[in-house]
């Protein structure tokens, strides 16, 4: 009998191709793995399923090299069907699996459930260990891509010596990183997003993040959440990248801007109950687009304007750097409601 998630997702592990094939169905099998875009089914090929055990670990384990996010296929399932309550990914586990519901053990007087929160907590102390940006690498970092608007930054911090490892079987390694705060609407951390960075490596094609495989990765509780600047109100922008957002700060100074780390998490953010208005900064690529849509879609059905800003190269970093802040404000400038050039907007 399957009691308990470790079990649940062992389970699925013996089943990985044909959970693949069920909720990852905008992928495909490549070998040992199954590709595609990301947990939430997006068709692309940067996250692979591992479909048979290995040395380097068992089958159902999953890594989304476009993010350095990982997991098991509880993650998948509760990604894929846009669950926020665990016991319904449980709940669906179990149906695929075909298993009856178990039976429930009762908790004695004075005992509490144990939470499910580990990757909370690491998120939390990794946080609190790490120290403000300012004269840090992490400040070098965002100037050597462009990013000089650093107001009201105070979800993003420095850790000097921060753990890496390529896999579970890896060797530790530890990088200087930036440590970004994701949290929730109550503006509670429920994890931290790491970008690993190279103290000699601020030209192309790094700039300034570390050699490795996954310089990005992301730990806790992120579905719904975001990285966020400024305290929201009725205009708010969300987008993909933490450079993507602040990028946009340089020219919007004013305006709360919410990163959502992925484009599957940014289809996904909860909307603050302020919200009137949201401008949506996609990414000029296939996952950008289908985040763009789904999230379109959502504010809408919760009336709320949404928005569509679109750069003119791949994000908007990439139109900071490389074409400059003139032509970054010249391309927003046109593309948000003429009530908020005055609003937010710093004279050109």
């Amino acid at each position: 009998m399957l009691e308990n998630p470790h079990d649940l997702a062992r389970g699925l592990g013996h089943q990985a191709e044909a959970v693949c094939r069920y909720y990852l169905s905008n992928g495909r099998r490549q070998g040992n793995y199954w590709q595609v875009g990301d947990a939430r089914n997006t068709p692309g090929r940067s996250m692979y399923v591992r479909l048979k055990d290995s040395p380097k670990g068992p089958a159902g384990k999953w890594t989304d090299a476009a993010t350095g996010e990982h997991g098991d296929l509880l993650d998948v399932i509760r990604e894929s069907r846009g669950l926020a309550d665990f016991a319904d990914v449980v709940e669906e586990a179990r149906s695929f699996l075909s298993l009856p519901p178990p039976e429930r053990e009762p908790i004695a007087p004075g005992r509490k459930e144990a939470p499910v929160a580990a990757g909370r907590e690491a998120a939390q102390r990794l946080f609190s260990m790490s120290q403000p940006i300012s004269q840090t690498l992490v400040e070098t970092y965002l100037r050597a891509r462009g990013i000089t608007a650093l107001h009201e930054a105070g979800s993003l911090r420095f850790h000097p010596r921060c753990y890496y490892r390529s896999d579970e079987h890896g060797p530790t390694e530890t990088w200087p990183a930036m440590i970004a705060a994701v949290t929730d609407l109550s503006g509670k951390l429920t994890g931290v997003h790491r970008t690993w960075l190279d103290p000699d490596g601020f030209s192309e094609p790094h700039l300034g993040r570390a050699p490795i495989d996954t310089p990005r990765r992301a730990m806790g509780e992120l579905l719904g959440h975001a990285v966020r600047f400024g305290l929201a109100c009725d205009v708010m922008a969300a987008g993909e990248g933490i450079e993507t957002m602040l990028s946009q700060r340089s020219v919007l100074a004013a305006m709360p801007m919410m990163a959502a780390l992925s484009a599957a998490h940014l289809s996904a953010i909860l909307f603050p109950v302020t919200l009137r208005r949201l401008y949506i900064a996609r990414d000029n690529d296939p996952a950008g687009d289908g985040a763009t849509s789904t999230l379109f879609e959502r504010a809408n059905s919760a009336g709320i304007e949404a928005i569509v800003l679109t750069p003119r190269l791949g994000d908007f970093n990439e139109d900071l750097r490389l074409l400059g802040l003139d032509a970054l404000q010249a391309t927003l400038r046109v593309q948000i409601a003429p009530q908020d050039v005055a609003r937010f907007m710093a004279a050109a």
